[in-house]
């Protein structure tokens, strides 16, 4: 598909893109402000942060964003059909936009092609999420998304995130990790096909992406901010998905450990999880007894009321493309010990956070993430002090510094 008049591939070299410019340590929009534009935000897979960052667009956005959405299930049938059916919605319910905004659960090609009488000249952003091709799969070939290839990645989705890719103006990744990642798997992803494999396009595609983290709402955190030692033990919140990637075992084993060693803490299992619960979490109850005080989903409030008490939060994920609860965690001023890979670097990037800080921060193994953890138990104090670092920190991400870069963004390929 032809990039539509005055748009062009984005130079993330170029002055006019340096990241001083909106206070991101990343390459970022800066652009001309314009006159109010109709955004249309195409989301087949509308749930979690993927719906957080759609809603919180649509609030701070000085554009208008219309959203086109279903809900977040099936979600590989949502990258088969999902595109013709908000096609189909979208000719019977929307006006032309001024530019379409797509997340990387659309099948791009499809929807343009099923919309060309309307959408044949409208510019496309294509954000991202996640990808299929760099998503990890499970050890274990018979469970999680790929169990019916017997474990193995179907192609078929990571080529709809490259075909999608290439139909786009421009493709914004959520962290620097993330585009990194994708572009050092496409040239082997590519060269798996026996002709005419498009790996001249690889070069196009990375000079036309850009990092545009997501946006949050940090003043709904600046109250939880100012939070008192609490009575008792402190409190331990583990706030993400309840999945395979975000690797649970190591946690529990982790928190196992510090136990052992006669150190006393609470914990608070929030998140959310999709289908059958995974097996690390049906002995929980039974493992911890009175030290859990939360578990399972918690609604907004709930959450933000543990964030309150919260001393500490720890990754083990094995997998992470952003880290929105992490990063939310941190805004309430809440110490988090994370991983030293992944995009949980880029979260702790900017110059609020102190070298002490960002060394307790991040670890290299198992065995210094539990001695981070026993610090922070025995140091309280200590810790919420770079908890405070981080809250800080945590201010560039807020959706008042987030959404103009965005508006920048659809500005820019018009």
């Amino acid at each position: 598909m032809e990039q539509s008049k005055g748009a062009e591939p984005c130079n993330t070299d170029s002055p006019l893109f340096h990241c001083s410019l909106l206070g991101f340590p990343f390459s970022v929009f800066a652009g001309i402000r314009s006159p109010t534009l109709r955004i249309l935000l195409v989301s087949p897979y509308h749930g979690g942060s993927h719906a957080s960052w759609a809603y919180g667009l649509e609030r701070h956005s000085q554009h208008t964003i219309e959203l086109l959405t279903l809900p977040d299930r099936f979600w590989k049938w949502r990258m088969h059909g999902g595109a013709a059916t908000l096609a189909q919605r979208f000719l019977r319910d929307h006006q032309r936009p001024d530019v379409i905004l797509a997340t990387d659960m659309l099948d791009l090609t499809t929807f343009l092609a099923l919309t060309r009488k309307i959408t044949a000249d409208v510019p496309t952003v294509l954000y991202m999420h996640e990808n299929q091709l760099t998503y990890p799969l499970p050890n274990e070939g018979d469970a999680g998304p790929m169990r019916r290839q017997g474990g193995e990645r179907d192609h078929h989705y990571a080529f709809v995130n490259f075909s999608s890719m290439l139909a786009a103006n421009q493709v914004a990744f959520n962290s620097v990790f993330h585009r990194e990642t994708w572009f050092e798997a496409l040239p082997k992803f590519l060269r798996h096909f026996p002709e005419y494999n498009l790996m001249d396009s690889v070069e196009e595609l990375h000079r036309k992406s850009c990092i545009l983290p997501v946006g949050i709402e940090t003043n709904d955190f600046q109250l939880v901010r100012s939070k008192l030692v609490r009575p008792g033990p402190p409190l331990i919140i583990w706030n993400q998905r309840w999945e395979y990637d975000k690797n649970p075992a190591q946690l529990f084993d982790a928190l196992r450990d510090v136990a052992d060693r006669g150190i006393n803490y609470q914990l608070a299992i929030c998140g959310r999880g999709f289908g059958k619960t995974p097996s690390e979490f049906e002995d929980v109850e039974e493992t911890f007894g009175n030290q859990l005080i939360h578990l399972g989903f918690a609604n907004y409030e709930q959450y933000r009321c543990l964030l309150k008490q919260a001393t500490l939060t720890v990754s083990t994920a094995d997998h992470e493309f952003f880290g929105v609860g992490v990063l939310e965690a941190m805004a309430a001023g809440t110490f988090a010990i994370l991983p030293h890979r992944l995009s949980y670097p880029e979260l702790i990037a900017g110059p609020e956070v102190s070298a002490e800080a960002r060394e307790r921060c991040l670890y290299s193994s198992y065995e210094q993430m539990v001695e981070t953890i026993v610090w922070a138990l025995e140091n309280r104090q200590a810790a919420m002090l770079l908890g405070k670092e981080l809250a800080c920190n945590a201010q560039r991400f807020d959706w008042g510094e987030v959404a103009p870069a965005s508006d920048a963004l659809f500005e820019s390929i018009l």
